[in-house]
């Protein structure tokens, strides 16, 4: 069965870089960062791998292994936040003393969600997608993004209801940040293949496609005994991202998931809207969401608020959750079931 860990209202707090650390120049956004987590009562700890970064990692992979180890065998630590992303993540995978976590939520996005999804597939711990540490330190938090504390704080059992935003953020103004950091001047509206409205359920699994799609293959990424484990073998309810891929690379990824499995089961697919769905030669993203709603038989939902292109909704691996579309707008209610 699926464990849910609870975040307390003053809760500790653990910022480490499982992938990228903050270069020198940009450490005043992890310290505004932590300011403000201060102000609402949340005790916070840095590991030295936030502050240092070369050749596209934090640290070697044992040095951020061993610091993540640490957090996450802390009896004392209620929530791992990641000051963002990065590239090399999957280098500490193997290094990861699974069986020693002490239950405690991860949060993140990006390259984290390799080691979201990782967690929860092989340890039945639900961990939560959404924001990263750096994106929480403005004055205030868009209304999407502050559901974060509200899904963390959901106790086993019981349910939480997020909708979809009104705007979005069409670009990133680092030079410019408003007093909730994004700049949200976009209609959102959450799409369907079908063109209808739609209502799909199932236990949610996902995150930066980009990435997780490295697991398949490898005995971290075992999704059918994980289903069978874990998820009391209900349907899963994929939620997939796209950072930089084409749309042949999307496609690529998406037949290598179904060729391994990955979808057997599979009661839907979410994908977060994306700046990286460049069409190759006429061949666009809706090209391919058409092809794999028609293919596996599913409804496929598309442009929905998570990932690269915020604000975001916080998605928790392994509850069960029931998502509904209509005109544009979308609800997602999710369970915390065991």
């Amino acid at each position: 069965m699926i464990t849910y860990p609870t975040m307390p209202s003053k809760a500790s707090i653990a910022i480490t870089a499982p992938s990228s650390g903050v270069e020198n120049e940009l450490h005043h956004l992890v310290k505004e960062a932590v300011a403000r987590f201060e102000e609402k009562g949340h005790r916070v700890t840095c590991g030295d791998t936030v502050w240092t970064q070369e050749k596209a990692k934090a640290a070697s992979a044992a040095v951020r292994a061993e610091e993540l180890n640490r957090f996450l065998s802390d009896s004392t630590t209620d929530v791992i936040i990641p000051p963002w992303g990065g590239e090399l993540l999957i280098e500490i995978l193997e290094h990861i003393d699974y069986e020693k976590i002490n239950r405690k939520w991860l949060l993140g996005y990006s390259d984290t969600s390799l080691l979201l999804l990782a967690v929860t597939l092989n340890t039945g711990i639900a961990t939560a997608h959404g924001t990263n540490a750096v994106d929480l330190r403005g004055k205030e938090t868009d209304e999407t993004t502050a559901k974060w504390e509200n899904a963390l704080s959901t106790n086993a059992g019981d349910s939480i209801k997020q909708y979809s935003s009104f705007y979005y953020q069409k670009e990133w103004q680092f030079d410019n940040p408003t007093p909730w950091i994004f700049h949200l001047t976009e209609e959102t509206k959450w799409k369907t293949v079908s063109g209808q409205a739609e209502q799909v359920k199932g236990r949610l699994l996902g995150g930066c496609i980009d990435v997780i799609s490295h697991l398949i293959g490898t005995k971290l990424g075992d999704v059918k005994r994980s289903r069978e484990t874990y998820l009391r073998g209900d349907s899963i309810l994929w939620y997939f991202e796209n950072c930089e891929l084409s749309t042949t690379d999307l496609r690529r990824n998406l037949v290598q998931m179904k060729m391994a499995g990955w979808f057997d089961g599979c009661s839907g697919i979410l994908f977060g809207r994306s700046a990286a769905n460049t069409p190759v030669e006429g061949y666009t993203a809706e090209d391919v969401y058409e092809e794999l709603a028609e293919e596996l038989g599913i409804p496929v939902i598309y442009d929905i608020d998570c990932g690269h292109v915020p604000p975001q909704i916080t998605l928790i691996n392994g509850a069960y959750a029931e998502v509904s579309v209509k005109e544009g707008k979308g609800e997602i209610v999710q369970h915390f079931k065991k």
